[in-house]
C-alpha cells in the first residue's frame, strides 16, 4: 500500500549561463513521492544535497522541466547515482547539448503520466520560456510544478535565445489557467503561488510587454 504523498524542497545555488551572460541563481529542486518512492524535479547545481534528500528511496525518474543549464547541471550524475532515467522534452535538446554534449536522456512527452508513490503526475508541455518547457501537474494533490514557466507575479523570462513571449502567454493561458484556481504552484525559483492568484493578471502581463 502506498504511503502518504508529500513534497520536499531542496534549494541549491550556482549560475545560469546563456547568450554570453552568466547570473547567480538559487534553484528549487522538488522531490515528489512517499516514504518508498520519489520523483526528482530538476537537477540543479549540486548532486549531493539532492541525493541526501532522496534518503535512500527508489527514484522513479529525474525530470527536467526544461533544458537551461541551471536546471540540468547534474542530471546525468543524478541519473547514474540514483539509477534513474533522466527525462526532458526533446524540443529542448539544443539547450541540453550546450551543457551535456553527446549525453543521452529519455524523452518527456506532453500528456505523459508518471506514477510515484501511487500518485499520478501529468506532464504538460508549456513552451515559451524554452521550446520544451514542461510543467508537472499532480491532480490528486492539487499541485503544479512550473519550472520557469510561471512564477509568483508573472511568466518566466523570454528575453533570451529559444524563448518567446507570445508562446509562453499562450501556454499559461491555455494549459495552466485551465486548471482549478486552488491549484498550488511550486516554481523553479523563489516562492510559490496559486493559479487563482495569478490568473486575473494575464492581460496586465500582455500590456506590460506591449
Amino acid at each position: 500500500m502506498a504511503g502518504t504523498f508529500r513534497v520536499d524542497r531542496v534549494v541549491t545555488s550556482g549560475t545560469f549561463s546563456l547568450d554570453g551572460g552568466t547570473w547567480e541563481v538559487d534553484n528549487n529542486v522538488w522531490l515528489l513521492g512517499d516514504d518508498d518512492e520519489v520523483l526528482v524535479v530538476d537537477a540543479a547545481h549540486a548532486a549531493q544535497p539532492i541525493v541526501a534528500a532522496v534518503a535512500g528511496r527508489t527514484v522513479v525518474a529525474v525530470v527536467c522541466t526544461h533544458g537551461h543549464d541551471d536546471h540540468v547541471t547534474v542530471a546525468p550524475e543524478l541519473g547514474r547515482t540514483l539509477d534513474a532515467p533522466v527525462l526532458l522534452n526533446p524540443a529542448d535538446d539544443v539547450l541540453w547539448e550546450m551543457t551535456h554534449p553527446g549525453v543521452a536522456h529519455a524523452a518527456l512527452t506532453d500528456g505523459q503520466r508518471i506514477t510515484v508513490g501511487g500518485t499520478e503526475v501529468h506532464a504538460l508541455h508549456t513552451p515559451g520560456h524554452s521550446p520544451g518547457s514542461t510543467c508537472l501537474h499532480v491532480p490528486e494533490a492539487g499541485l503544479l510544478f512550473t519550472g520557469d514557466t510561471l512564477f509568483q507575479g508573472g511568466p518566466g523570462a523570454t528575453g533570451r535565445s529559444y524563448s518567446d513571449f507570445g508562446t509562453i502567454i499562450g501556454s499559461i493561458r491555455d494549459r495552466l489557467f485551465a486548471l482549478p484556481v486552488e491549484t498550488a504552484v511550486h516554481t523553479g525559483h523563489g516562492d510559490g503561488t496559486t493559479i487563482g492568484t495569478e490568473a486575473p493578471h494575464l492581460e496586465e502581463w500582455v500590456r506590460a510587454n506591449g
